[in-house]
């Protein structure tokens, strides 16, 4: 991560947290009144190959014994009423600006994968996560849409593992070694106010 970047998200998310702490204060009230303990939902993600961290979230979901791998179908039910619009907004990751403060993520970036995805396709995420993860980032903003319809029709968790990895991965990790090759200050600001927008910012070289 280049400094001026670094700099970028430090700066940018004192401010956030500086704006936001009411916002934060009343979603953890909300969800806590509405569906109990835990508040925020924290799971293990890859910052690089061998670099594991906590990522931090608002928890969206009933808890469940066992919650491994990506959301599909076979999830949907467990989505609490608050964590729908919470997920449609995008606000159940504004406690990812501690993660940004911590350094284990970006404003912009590919998506930090999980520790199984990295180990079953070393190769290829590492060079994806030769870019810093970020909480939005050019595969967020063109592929998102498509991946939760390729999801949403799956019944079971290794139906959904199974289309997660063959339809979702390559495209995904296409679009964040795009991102790579054209990554600037400017092109992350660009990522960022189309992330606001919910516009596609896609530029090839």
């Amino acid at each position: 991560m280049t400094l001026s970047k670094r700099f970028m998200d430090v700066v940018l998310a004192l401010l956030l947290a500086a704006v936001l702490w009411p916002v934060v204060l009343g979603i953890a009230l909300a969800i806590w009144l509405s569906d109990g303990a835990p508040v925020f939902y924290v799971a293990e993600r890859m910052r690089a190959p061998g670099e594991p961290f906590d990522l931090w979230k608002f928890r969206t979901m009933s808890a469940a014994a066992a919650n491994e791998g990506v959301s599909g179908g076979d999830k949907a039910g467990r989505v609490t009423r608050i964590g729908r619009l919470l997920r449609r907004t995008r606000l159940d990751e504004v406690p990812q600006l501690w993660n940004i403060l911590r350094g284990d993520i970006s404003f912009v970036g590919p998506r930090p994968p999980l520790r199984r995805y990295v180990e079953m396709y070393p190769e290829l995420y590492g060079e994806v996560l030769k870019s810093r993860p970020g909480v939005t980032g050019l595969a967020t903003l063109a592929f998102h849409k498509r991946e939760e319809a390729l999801l949403v029709g799956c019944q079971t968790a290794e139906e959904t593992e199974a289309v997660y990895v063959r339809r979702c991965v390559p495209q995904k990790a296409r679009l964040d070694l795009i991102y790579a090759a054209n990554r600037s200050v400017c092109y992350d600001l660009r990522l960022m106010v189309a992330t606001v927008f919910r516009r596609v910012a896609l530029r090839r070289r």
